[in-house]
């Protein structure tokens, strides 16, 4: 089942300096093989319309089947257990536009136990990168578990390409949260959380959410230019942008 989640994103950085927001938002969660239910639900798929997602937004960005891909990514990196369902986790487009520094494509097995996540990372100079995050012995991840990835990617100017990632995926019956914490060689940096709560997506379920946030997708860029600003102010240290890796997928 499609579904609307209606919530919070959090951000808080501990150094040099404290800084944090909280911010609402929705976002949805598609499972893949539903995609073409999204016209009757309110959301256009691939082409122009008040709310849209489009498969071009994602993955190999070639408008593509992405459920092959996603499958092929994560055999490709011996994720054999993640049979089941694949949801996305996005932020729609709102009058065609969108920018999601983070979606997920969540893998589950026949049981509906999530197995995967393929993490899709996006920066505001246009590049983007994938995590793959799951146990090495491939058994289901509970939401108390707390999985590890080392940063390879560009995302902040007032971050380094170092250190390591460490992701929580803390669904639960009605309830969504994905906690995304990231540490350097001094320790705990930055606390983030997207969290809120899920319902079946319907035209009046998506008509109250655009009246609560006309204008979030805007919103979403014109917020990390302006905590930017502000962290420029406190006058945490500004890094380089460094190439991106040579590897998309970590």
């Amino acid at each position: 089942m499609v579904k609307i989640v209606t919530g919070q994103v959090m951000h808080f950085r501990l150094r040099p300096v404290r800084h944090g927001f909280t911010y609402p938002v929705f976002y949805l969660r598609v499972p893949l093989d539903e995609l073409a239910t999204l016209p009757r639900l309110g959301v256009a798929l691939d082409r122009f319309g008040l709310v849209s997602l489009m498969r071009r937004d994602f993955g190999p960005r070639d408008g593509s089947d992405l459920e092959a891909w996603v499958r092929a990514v994560l055999q490709s990196r011996g994720v054999q257990e993640a049979d089941g369902t694949i949801v996305l986790q996005a932020f729609p487009r709102i009058l065609d536009y969108a920018f999601n520094p983070i979606a997920v494509f969540l893998a589950h097995d026949r049981a509906g136990r999530l197995r995967a996540a393929l993490c899709e990372v996006r920066n505001t100079f246009g590049e983007r990168h994938h995590y793959v995050v799951r146990h090495a012995d491939g058994r289901p991840i509970d939401p108390r578990d707390v999985l590890v990835a080392t940063k390879a990617f560009h995302v902040s100017p007032f971050c380094e390409v170092a250190g390591h990632y460490r992701f929580r995926f803390g669904d639960r019956l009605g309830f969504s949260r994905l906690a995304i914490d990231y540490h350097d060689d001094r320790g705990p940096l930055i606390a983030t959380a997207l969290h809120g709560r899920e319902a079946p997506l319907t035209k009046r379920a998506m008509a109250r959410a655009l009246s609560t946030y006309p204008f979030m997708t805007l919103a979403v860029t014109a917020r990390i230019h302006w905590q930017a600003l502000r962290l420029w102010m406190k006058r945490v240290p500004w890094h380089r942008k460094p190439a991106p890796p040579e590897e998309s997928l970590t």
